[in-house]
């Protein structure tokens, strides 16, 4: 199709294809068990203080809450101290994760990945010891509950922070195509 020149060199077209993969990281989505009346939904499941499905085995340490108002990006942060996975899942709103595979010993290190996480279809994302993360809240806010199989502590915090446009600001950049 023939179209206006000035058009023509304006168009692009958005990228569809499967996003890098980081070692260790995984996501289960969630079933809602719907009805007239509201939904069920099962989060997790844990036996003997570990939880079920994730493999490696995860000993749930802590279970954790973080309320983002709309468009608040909370970025980039790692566990550099002690060895620290996560379990995330957003209960309602919306998050823009971002990922990093920032270890030297991993096969996808450097790589990026974005992930939506969403109330309304809600997935379990498990981030592994040495993946950056940060998120960026939409235009609702989002309540996230996490998982951790370590504890946070004042006296001796485990949370590294870097800059949140560390790896690029256009990653909290609104699509706006």
């Amino acid at each position: 199709m023939r179209i206006d020149d000035r058009v023509q060199s304006a168009v692009f077209f958005q990228d569809y294809s499967s996003q890098p993969e980081i070692d260790g990281v995984k996501t289960v989505p969630l079933k809602k068990h719907r009805a007239m009346e509201g939904w069920f939904m099962e989060l997790i499941r844990i036996t003997d203080g570990v939880i079920e499905g994730p493999d490696p085995k995860f000993e749930a340490r802590q279970i954790s809450l973080s309320n983002a108002v709309p468009g608040r990006i909370n970025a980039f942060h790692l566990h550099p101290r002690r060895h620290q996975d996560e379990l995330w899942c957003v209960i309602s709103g919306l998050l823009s994760v971002w990922l990093v595979d920032v270890r030297q010993d991993s096969p996808t290190q450097g790589n990026r990945r974005q992930v939506i996480l969403s109330g309304e279809e809600p997935t379990i994302l498990l981030i592994p010891s040495g993946v950056a993360h940060g998120y960026k809240a939409g235009p609702d806010g989002a309540l996230l509950l996490y998982v951790m199989n370590d504890q946070f502590t004042v006296r001796d915090t485990n949370e590294g922070r870097l800059p949140w446009d560390f790896f690029g600001a256009d990653l909290w950049t609104d699509n706006r195509g």
